[in-house]
């Protein structure tokens, strides 16, 4: 909205000399930026009020475990708020409004998912938590009305996210490329038509008469395989991150790391320039991501103020379901897929785990390869402290987010 006023109103602001003050809106780094700021400071003074409903409204974790082991730990659990991702998809959707470019379509999209998969999770944490109170009806929805919702969300904006991609004349692009750690999205061919030296990737070769072009071994993705992949992304990372919030600050930290790559990534992609430097997809448009991306940086750090140890409010899935989906589809517009999965790592091995558990125990008829999933629960039952589980994630989170930005130069 404010980038909307900005352009409407630059040139009164001009004539007045205040376009120099107020010009930086149209800077995206300092919009993803504030937008982490606004969306932190969001859930901060918000963060009071929003526990005390809930609280009012009786909207807190029951306490209940079916494994024994766990039952001291989920008891210091019992009626602490849940439910509290309303703050962050509010601070997201707030920052989002204020700050962002609401005619990019990428934005649009991103915003459709947040609010799709918060209203998902909102439900479900509404029938679970109000259950006892209510006397009557469901405790949740069904795993297969969660999954439907998500994967349906993912078709959905899959398809449009893929429409958005195409050129003017309605060709595949970069937005649709095949995008393999290994392999190199441009490469350097003699100057006979094009117009991107390839001295502006090596510097020493300035004197070549050489052009960076897509590489013709590329492989792109049509529209069926497009959304295929588009909906396993939003749909798999919103449950990562569901299994994963099971201790006190845990989803929340690992998010915030996950996120701030995520920015870097989105602008990376977004710039024809950089992306071609760093020889990976250019998809015009999607660094606006960064200004979404800075928004749920903030959220989760807001959120982390009130749900470090011993937390005040827990984001139940209202807040998961609503920052993985984001992850997914971020991950997928932007091409870097590959990438964002490294940074994901210890959402994938919570849910890896889960899996795991699940097919060994089948498969065995009883016998368990951990003594408890997600994975952080059998860390907690090894021995590590709740506080030592969480920090340990972190730092783990951290390194994958340092080590999957590494890899985009190793090309």
């Amino acid at each position: 909205m404010l980038l909307w006023l900005l352009h409407q109103l630059g040139d009164w602001l001009a004539s007045h000399g205040l376009y120099r003050f107020f010009g930086v809106l149209d800077q995206l780094q300092f919009r993803m930026l504030a937008a982490a700021c606004v969306s932190f400071l969001i859930v901060v003074v918000m963060g009071k009020r929003t526990i005390r409903w809930l609280r009012a409204k009786k909207i807190g974790d029951t306490g209940a475990t079916d494994v024994a082991a766990l039952a001291e730990h989920a008891s210091a659990k019992k009626n602490v708020p849940t439910m509290g991702g309303i703050l962050i998809a509010g601070a997201i959707l707030g920052s989002v409004f204020l700050l962002g470019d609401l005619t990019n379509r990428y934005i649009i999209f991103g915003v459709v998912v947040c609010v799709w998969m918060a209203i998902l999770g909102g439900i479900d944490d509404w029938l679970k938590l109000t259950a006892a109170t209510r006397g009557t009806g469901r405790q949740g929805l069904y795993s297969w009305e969660k999954l439907a919702c998500q994967l349906g969300i993912g078709v959905l904006v899959g398809y449009f996210a893929f429409n958005a991609g195409l050129t003017n004349k309605g060709e595949l692009s970069m937005a649709h490329a095949l995008n393999l750690p290994t392999q190199r999205t441009y490469v350097a061919v003699s100057n006979t038509e094009g117009s991107v030296p390839a001295a502006a990737n090596n510097p020493e070769n300035a004197a070549e008469t050489k052009v960076l072009r897509p590489n013709p071994n590329l492989h792109y993705f049509g529209r069926a395989a497009y959304v295929v992949l588009f909906m396993l992304m939003v749909a798999g990372m919103s449950n990562a991150v569901n299994i994963t919030d099971g201790m006190d600050g845990l989803a929340a930290g690992i998010s915030t790391a996950v996120s701030t790559g995520m920015s870097i990534i989105a602008l990376i992609a977004g710039s024809g320039s950089v992306a071609m430097y760093l020889l990976v997809p250019h998809v015009p448009g999607a660094d606006e991501l960064s200004v979404l991306s800075g928004a749920m940086v903030g959220a989760c750090l807001g959120f982390l103020w009130w749900n470090c140890s011993p937390a005040q409010v827990f984001m139940g899935d209202t807040g998961s379901l609503a920052l993985g989906g984001l992850i997914g589809y971020i991950a997928s517009v932007t091409r870097q897929e590959f990438v964002i999965l490294i940074m994901c790592g210890v959402f994938l091995m919570e849910i890896g785990s889960v899996v795991m558990q699940i097919s060994y125990f089948k498969a065995t008829k009883g016998k368990r390869i951990f003594k408890c999933t997600p994975i952080h629960h059998h860390f907690h039952m090894s021995g590590w402290t709740e506080q030592q589980v969480v920090a340990r994630a972190w730092i783990v989170s951290v390194l994958l987010v340092v080590l999957a930005l590494a890899t985009i130069k190793v090309r």
